[in-house]
């Protein structure tokens, strides 16, 4: 099988999509298709032995669409100006032939007969007719050939409704009503597509962010040369000059500086890089020039990891978009039968004006138009997706965008996800006539060779506190013990609980100091020389700052039960969790233990999420109803595997992502039952037979708009000052779309 895309020009909505699978999944050799909505692309599966590339393009002819040949450079801005600006030109055309027409009727018959109104003496003036004809066509050049696709399919859609109606109008001489029908219909898909042209370059944006050339350093002679990203090999030396953009990602070489990361990971805060630190696409050098070493080509790169995954969270529906389509495919054959229905009951039964009755079918036809309903939850989860990008926070689609309004419980792993995931001095103890900072200078010195992660902590430690210290001599390390060496000419030791029973100075009081220190999940570090133990130190995994204000956010956001799932032992646990709030914990956990965890809280609570690293916690991140990877950026396997990423590591993203899906929904049904509530006034209205073409097409144009306009407030929301997190407000300048313009962000 080959595999071919197109950009379908005329591709807008779900509607479009149905009509292009019901053309061409029938064909022979043809495979599965994949639909892009927000690109416009089409991907064909076929087999060039029983079909071609000229016949899939035919087919998709036939539905009244256009299909060309994919290439990355189908954006809006290099297409050709007819593609770009032919809609808003018809539908502008449209429009001024319909009035153009009213105003010279108005002017050679009246305002009533300009409106239909009243009885009117011979036919309408040739002038007119003219004018509203053009107005037709232009208003229905790109709805006309959609209709004819659907009649021939025998699958009604909102365009052969709207063509019907509009033929109707013209039937019975009402030609200001027939034109105003296309005009308004016209002008609602011109919306229709704006609306999903802004969620699109709400997406383009993130292209947007990384720079097209990078500055190399030649392996060749050393100079420096810019080159297209695409050509840049994995190993490069990479220049970026303070204010620049990172063109790909890579690990730095040379020269310290503050990065911007929030194009990437939505924190507002500068971080701090130095030798050996990764560096991303797309985010901003700050004050230093810097040297790094590509790691990844600029396919590979992390925003492009992001950018293709925003894409292909389109084809994984969400539940509610589900039930839109299917509702909407069973409502609008059974709107065409009930229009059927009103155009010859009461005149067959009860005796009423034929051409009345044909009229109010017509306008039940327009105003039982489905377009609102349809176009509103797909433009609401796009514009959701986009704006969760924007703060940091990855959804794989709109099935994973509900499920956080739906969570009853939450589990968190604990190292890397609640705590830090790195130890930090807690507590000093010096003894025998030390002083604290002495006994932390020693231990530095002992530990300055030491690779051990306790031992990195206590020299981290001392360099916070400004202590000066050399490294020790005659170093020897004690294998699962601790270390030995001398200091000033002077022997020292340093290390755990059992070196401490291998010496002579242990005695019952040191003893139940060092339990008692270890009891609240430290691990407790012991100093001491031939003469007598220095003293203890007490180093523990920091909680995250935000950890204890999140889990509070969390329960104020409805999740009845925040449960630890960690394989650390039951002390550390406990303490942990007291220090940030959790309900519930469960320690000394292997990953088949948590995996079991995690069913029994779905049997209790029925919608559970798993945050954790998205390696060790896959199994159980998996079992779950959502997985959510902290501090994804740059992890590849973090990315692939969760449901959901917050790219940064960030608790306060959490509750964010609660309200952010419970507000798109909310959304969601505040536009479907506004879209349902006004047709639905409108059938009675026609069933009384009070209700008018112009009227309903406005109505129905209305409610289009405004449902469009509610789905696309949802690309300006950010994260609330109280969570933390990003603080940038649409148009406020950050940086991060150049040095002179605003970001959308």
């Amino acid at each position: 099988m080959n595999q071919a895309a197109f950009r379908i020009l005329g591709m807008d909505c779900a509607e479009e999509i149905a009509a292009l699978k019901a053309e061409l999944s029938p064909m022979d050799g043809v495979g599965e298709l994949s639909f892009d909505l927000l690109s416009a692309k089409m991907t064909v599966e076929f087999d060039p032995a029983s079909t071609n590339l000229e016949a899939l393009a035919a087919a998709v002819k036939r539905t009244g669409m256009t299909a060309k040949p994919w290439t990355e450079k189908g954006a809006d801005e290099e297409t050709a100006f007819w593609e770009r600006r032919g809609r808003s030109v018809m539908t502008t055309a449209s429009g001024a032939a319909t009035a153009a027409g009213f105003v010279i009727h108005a002017a050679i018959g009246g305002f009533p007969a300009a409106f239909g109104w009243g009885e009117t003496d011979g036919p309408m003036p040739i002038a007119p007719v003219i004018l509203y004809s053009l107005a037709i066509i232009t208003g229905g050049w790109f709805v006309f050939p959609k209709a004819a696709a659907s009649a021939r399919r025998l699958r009604p859609d909102m365009n052969l409704l709207m063509t019907v109606a509009v033929i109707g109008a013209v039937v019975l001489g009402d030609w200001f009503e027939a034109a105003t029908v296309a005009f308004l219909f016209a002008l609602s898909l011109l919306l229709e597509s704006w609306s999903v042209g802004r969620a699109r370059r709400a997406i383009g944006t993130l292209m947007a962010l990384a720079p097209p050339k990078a500055r190399i350093i030649c392996p060749h002679d050393g100079d420096e040369e810019m080159v297209d990203v695409d050509r840049v090999a994995v190993g490069t030396t990479v220049i970026v000059r303070p204010g620049e953009k990172f063109p790909l990602d890579g690990q730095i070489l040379k020269g310290d500086t503050t990065v911007n990361e929030a194009p990437i990971t939505g924190e507002s805060v500068p971080v701090e890089k130095a030798i050996g630190a990764n560096v991303y696409a797309g985010t901003i050098n700050g004050s230093g020039a810097i040297e790094f070493e590509s790691t990844k080509e600029a396919e590979e790169t992390t925003l492009s990891r992001i950018i293709h995954m925003v894409r292909d969270a389109q084809s994984k529906r969400s539940p509610t978009e589900q039930w839109v389509d299917k509702f909407a495919r069973v409502y609008t054959p059974a709107v065409m039968a009930m229009a059927a229905l009103i155009a010859v009951v009461p005149p067959l039964l009860l005796g009423e004006p034929w051409d009345e009755w044909f009229y109010q079918a017509l306008v039940l036809l327009v105003i039982a138009c489905p377009c609102a309903l349809v176009i509103s939850t797909p433009v609401s989860i796009v514009a959701a997706l986009a704006s969760a990008a924007r703060q940091g926070v990855l959804v794989k689609g709109g099935l994973y965008l509900e499920l956080p309004s739906r969570l009853k419980a939450l589990a968190l792993d604990k190292t890397g996800t609640l705590t830090i995931g790195k130890s930090q001095v807690r507590k000093v103890v010096p003894l025998n006539g030390h002083t604290e900072e002495e006994l932390i200078e020693i231990a530095a010195s002992l530990e300055a060779r030491s690779e051990h992660p306790l031992a990195q902590a206590i020299v981290q430690h001392a360099r916070e506190k400004g202590l000066q210290f050399e490294a020790a001599e005659d170093y020897q390390a004690l294998k699962g013990r601790g270390a030995r060496a001398r200091r000033n000419g002077r022997e020292f030791w340093i290390g755990s609980h059992r070196l401490l029973s291998e010496s002579v100075h242990e005695t019952p009081e040191l003893r139940a100091q060092f339990e008692e220190l270890a009891s609240v999940g430290n691990s407790v570090v012991v100093l001491g020389n031939e003469e007598h133990v220095c003293g203890l130190i007490a180093l523990a995994d920091a909680v995250r700052p935000e950890a204890h204000e999140t889990i509070h956010a969390l329960h104020h956001a409805g999740i009845r039960k925040v449960v630890m799932l960690t394989g650390d032992n039951e002390p550390t646990a406990r303490a942990i969790a007291a220090e940030s709030g959790i309900d519930d914990v469960r320690a000394e956990l292997l990953p088949e233990d948590k995996l079991t965890a995690i069913e029994e809280l779905v049997a209790e609570h029925g919608a559970v999420a798993m945050v954790g690293d998205g390696v060790n916690d896959a199994p159980a991140m998996a079992r779950a109803s959502l997985g959510i990877a902290m501090g994804a950026v740059g992890t590849d396997v973090a990315l692939e595997t969760a449901d959901i990423a917050l790219m940064k590591d960030d608790l306060s993203r959490l509750p964010w992502l609660v309200k952010h899906s419970r507000r798109t929904l909310g959304i969601i049904h505040q536009n479907i039952v506004f879209s349902l509530v006004v047709k639905g006034a409108f059938v009675v209205a026609t069933l009384l037979g009070i209700a008018t073409l112009w009227a309903a097409i406005a109505a129905d144009m209305g409610v289009s708009l405004l449902v469009v306009m509610n789905a696309l407030r949802l690309l300006g929301e950010r994260p609330d000052s109280a969570e933390g997190g990003a603080d940038i407000m649409v148009g406020e300048a950050c940086g991060c779309c150049g040095d002179d313009e605003k970001c959308s962000a």
